[in-house]
């Protein structure tokens, strides 16, 4: 039984605020263009990008060992550039495992993405909007496997899981020994399938594609677009970290009272602009593309996200969010509290005044 398919090995890296994407699109020219913004499997049309992303095709790059890989970069508008590259194989099962778990534990191409990724974005310089020096990253591997030859018959989804379910498993776990029939049963749970010939395997780094090449590149296009989603809640996460401990520190600082109290509302101002920044962003990300109802892409999109965890990092940052606006709320009525003593202060002491006025002139 002969393999043949394709390795797609996913870098993701948050670059910048945004890309201005209609500007990248006049600076790329010919060698860009926008992904296919609607889905196939009658999925309706308003499910599609809002700002579809945009796809350079680059050259090929050389590795270490003297192998040539094809590569390309993805544009997302909320700030995210994907190298991705592509890797074809034809190979028994056997030789698909130890390949498979070469390229997805390999540490080789990350630095030699970043540099393409650099010298890529040097050249749409201005369709950068505030761009980043310290770039998050994450990978993502996609096993795409397009054609069985040597089969008795063509398999389907089932025959295929019942088959060689359990190397499926190893495949997008990286591993090249057998896997406990409990950990595999639990890594085939986030399997969908639209038709009897085709089938997904989720798992937290690495996805198993069986489909044609048009409905496997959509599907494909899903579990990236939950990687970038996974990648940004992370930046988000680590950024009201930050803040939070920040003005925790802040607040902390013994300083003489007059000064902290005059101090109050401009920190108090900075923190609500951030949560309000951070907030805009990430309804950006949640709304560049929406996912209802029980449509095929919908529930890999559920499957993705959920072995990914992204809720979980959503949930993280929703929570940070919660907390800066309950902090704001605190140095708010603090200040309020503050103007209002110095207030009353002031009245007491006017008050003061004209009763030792009104006692002089007597």
């Amino acid at each position: 039984m002969i393999l043949r398919g394709c390795f797609r090995i996913f870098l993701l890296y948050d670059v910048a605020e945004a890309f201005d994407t209609a500007k990248l699109g006049e600076l790329l020219g010919s060698r860009g263009s926008p992904v296919q913004r609607a889905f196939p499997r009658r999925t309706p049309e308003y499910v599609s990008f809002e700002h579809a992303p945009v796809v350079e095709r680059a050259c090929s790059v050389s590795l270490k060992t003297g192998e040539q890989i094809d590569c390309s970069i993805k544009y997302y508008a909320y700030g995210v550039a994907v190298a991705q590259f592509e890797l074809t194989f034809e190979c028994d099962w056997e030789a698909l495992l130890l390949q498979a778990s070469r390229w997805m534990n390999t540490a080789e191409l990350e630095p030699c993405a970043r540099g393409v990724v650099r010298e890529h974005l040097q050249k749409v310089a201005p369709a950068v909007i505030r761009p980043s020096d310290d770039w998050l990253q994450e990978q993502y591997f996609v096993i795409d496997l397009q054609a069985i030859q040597g089969a008795d018959k063509t398999l389907s989804a089932t025959e295929l899981l019942a088959e060689h379910g359990n190397q499926i498993v190893q495949l997008i776990r990286g591993e090249v020994s057998p896997l406990a029939p409990r950990t595999a049963e639990e890594a085939l749970q986030a399997s969908a399938s639209y038709y009897s010939s085709d089938l997904v395997v989720v798992g937290s780094s690495a996805a198993f594609v069986y489909d044609r090449p048009e409905d496997a590149a959509a599907t494909i296009q899903i579990l990236e677009y939950a990687r970038t989603q996974l990648l940004e809640f992370r930046y988000y996460d680590n950024l009201m970290t930050r803040v939070l401990a920040a003005f925790y520190s802040a607040l902390d600082q013994k300083r003489p009272i007059r000064l902290w109290r005059r101090g109050l509302p401009r920190d108090a101002a900075h923190l609500n602009t951030l949560r309000l920044d951070v907030m805009e962003l990430t309804e950006r990300v949640d709304n560049a593309i929406k996912f209802v109802s029980d449509i095929f892409y919908a529930r890999v999109y559920r499957l993705a996200a959920g072995r990914m965890g992204v809720p979980d990092y959503r949930a993280l940052v929703e929570q940070k969010l919660r907390t800066a606006g309950e902090l704001y709320q605190f140095m708010a009525d603090q200040f309020n509290e503050a103007r209002t003593f110095v207030l009353e202060v002031a009245i007491a002491i006017a008050c003061l005044l004209d009763v030792i006025l009104l006692f002089r002139g007597k």
